[in-house]
């Protein structure tokens, strides 16, 4: 895991980037910050209040007083269409998670951390509904880094996308496929399913035999394989019998479940199970990355977090 982190902080020595903690009433947040501060890669934005946090040294903004506050509520009314008078719009930027994600997408900020202290909802709508997705990306998807040892694979969708379709696990396999290349990882990715290559029929295996077509199409520079068994996609004599000729020969490195159901299942699987340390869940599919904390993590969950969210700014 340290080596990940040490690979992670080597790659943004150099890269100048910031991130936004909107949570800056939160303890966690301001010794995460401080932590972040101290190591000098990477510069944390904390909202909160100037009084309480001026001894800290830390990089400050103030809903309260924030002189570019004016600008922001200009630029979020234009983004938002009239959906907001001013007044509203001015009303919605006090909430700190989205004044964080207005400072991301004017560039004030290259990424957001929040979920300490509020939901998945209130750190993702309005992230949606700033940043929105990338061109071409229908909808967000979130990945897990699973890392033990020398082991390092990427499990998604498994943390948004309840009943995805051909259509999005193929922008999930792709962008899944990013995310495994900026923490170091050579994507090959398997379409999973509980048949593999026709052993078995149904409307479920042929969701993914046709995701699998399309995601080549998207990405035909990257390995995807499709429908495959877990075991199909991680073990190589296994792959060599069920799977004879395919791309995928045993040696997947991201994996992409059929359902949430199973993502999240197979993930907190290998966690409980197998020991792998979960890193994530890590948003997809964004114009510029945002992160959800839980609500229980700590301080070095903020941290490492931030450092992540850091390494996708650079995709």
């Amino acid at each position: 895991m340290s080596n990940l982190f040490e690979e992670i902080k080597d790659k943004l020595k150099d890269a100048n980037l910031s991130i936004v903690l909107p949570e800056g009433t939160d303890e966690r947040i301001i010794e995460a910050a401080l932590k972040l501060k101290e190591d000098g890669i990477i510069q944390p934005i904390v909202i909160g209040s100037k009084n309480d946090l001026e001894h800290t040294g830390l990089t400050v903004i103030d809903p309260n007083s924030y002189e570019e506050m004016d600008e922001l509520v200009q630029v979020f009314m234009e983004l938002r269409k009239g959906r907001e008078t001013e007044e509203q719009a001015r009303e919605l930027l006090k909430h700190v998670n989205y004044l964080g994600t207005m400072l991301v997408y004017t560039k004030r900020a290259h990424g957001l951390v929040s979920g300490a202290a509020h939901t998945t909802a209130e750190t993702v709508r309005p992230a949606l509904q700033i940043i929105k997705t990338k061109p071409g990306i229908s909808k967000a998807s979130g990945a897990f880094i699973m890392v033990k040892d020398d082991l390092r694979f990427v499990f998604a969708d498994c943390a948004l996308t309840i009943a995805p379709t051909s259509e999005d696990l193929a922008e999930i396999a792709v962008e899944s496929a990013k995310t495994a290349l900026a923490f170091g990882i050579t994507p090959k990715v398997a379409m999973l399913s509980f048949s593999t290559k026709g052993s078995a029929k149904s409307k479920e295996t042929e969701k993914v035999v046709n995701a699998t077509a399309i995601a080549k199409s998207m990405a035909p520079e990257i390995v995807i394989e499709g429908e495959l068994q877990f075991d199909a996609s991680i073990v190589p004599a296994i792959a060599a019998k069920k799977a004879p000729g395919a791309a995928v020969q045993g040696d997947a490195t991201v994996f992409v479940f059929p359902s949430l159901e199973a993502g999240n299942i197979g993930y907190k699987i290998a966690e409980r199970l197998g020991g792998f340390e979960a890193i994530g869940p890590i948003l997809q599919g964004l114009n510029a990355p945002v992160n959800d904390l839980s609500r229980g993590c700590s301080a070095e969950d903020v941290y490492k977090l931030a450092y992540i969210t850091a390494a996708q700014a650079l995709i």
